[in-house]
């Protein structure tokens, strides 16, 4: 035995130290073990250093995680991260905890209907519809760039070029979401609060474009999102008329809401 080999019991703490720092970004050990299809008991177990799962359950453990077996060997913020990259060990208390909860009621799946100046033409305004949806405890965005604006640009406007997906994190007061364009092309950062209405269903904000400084042209503007939720009708005929505006064809509580005679600071 040469003085590098570690004991059973020192594995055991590595790998509970391991597990304990993965499971901070699970609101609860109880929902955690059943996503994992682990007996709790058997699981308080491996956190506690107690005992060492057998290989299949490793490796059940390591590709949910998206780690491998180094957590037996290594503190796991040195193990690389194929795919967790936000609720990883590294960001988890830092962007993890925002990107995780995300309440329904605070930010409800469902369509809406986005209002913002171009950022081409500022004496016009894009209207379009993005969905918003959860997948295993996340909050995802996904929508079209609208033809028009595309063509503009001189880029394609088929379907596959003009969509643009993101995620969504709580904040302090509201919402922000991170979107792309498909290989990372462009991206923006969206900040939405909620804002009094009778149907409860606005939130009003910003978003920034990554794109150098130019004499023409903006990189940040107010935007409002409506909630439409899964109203077939109003779904449709935003679907119908997204694209390019007038500010006189603004609906009025958008118009009131995006204030285009101020400037936005």
């Amino acid at each position: 035995m040469t003085k590098s080999t570690r004991t059973p019991a020192e594995l055991r703490n590595m790998f509970g130290e391991n597990l304990r720092i993965l499971a901070r970004q699970y609101p609860s050990i109880s929902e955690l073990s059943r996503r994992l299809g682990i007996n709790r008991t058997q699981f308080n177990r491996y956190l506690s250093g107690e005992s060492f799962p057998r290989p299949d359950v490793l490796e059940r453990i390591c590709v949910f995680f998206d780690v491998d077996a180094r957590i037996l060997l290594d503190p796991v913020e040195n193990i690389p991260s194929q795919g967790q990259i936000l609720n990883g060990p590294i960001l988890s208390d830092f962007f993890g905890a925002g990107v995780k909860n995300l309440p329904e009621e605070t930010f409800p799946s469902g369509f809406y209907r986005f209002t913002r100046r171009s950022f081409v033409n500022d004496s016009q305004f894009i209207v379009g519809l993005v969905y918003v949806y959860r997948f295993e405890g996340q909050t995802y965005v996904r929508g079209y760039e609208a033809k028009e604006a595309m063509s503009q640009q001189g880029l394609p406007s088929d379907a596959r070029t003009r969509e643009f997906r993101g995620f969504a994190a709580r904040q302090e007061d509201g919402v922000a979401l991170v979107i792309s364009r498909r290989k990372a092309m462009t991206c923006s950062f969206n900040y939405l609060s909620r804002v009094a209405s009778f149907e409860n269903n606005f939130w009003v904000g910003y978003v920034t474009r990554t794109v150098r400084e130019s004499v023409t042209g903006t990189r940040a503007a107010r935007m409002v999102y409506e909630h439409l939720g899964t109203d077939r009708n109003s779904i449709f005929q935003v679907a119908r008329t997204s694209g390019f505006i007038s500010e006189d064809d603004l609906m009025p509580f958008h118009r009131r809401l995006l204030q285009p005679q101020d400037p936005f600071r």
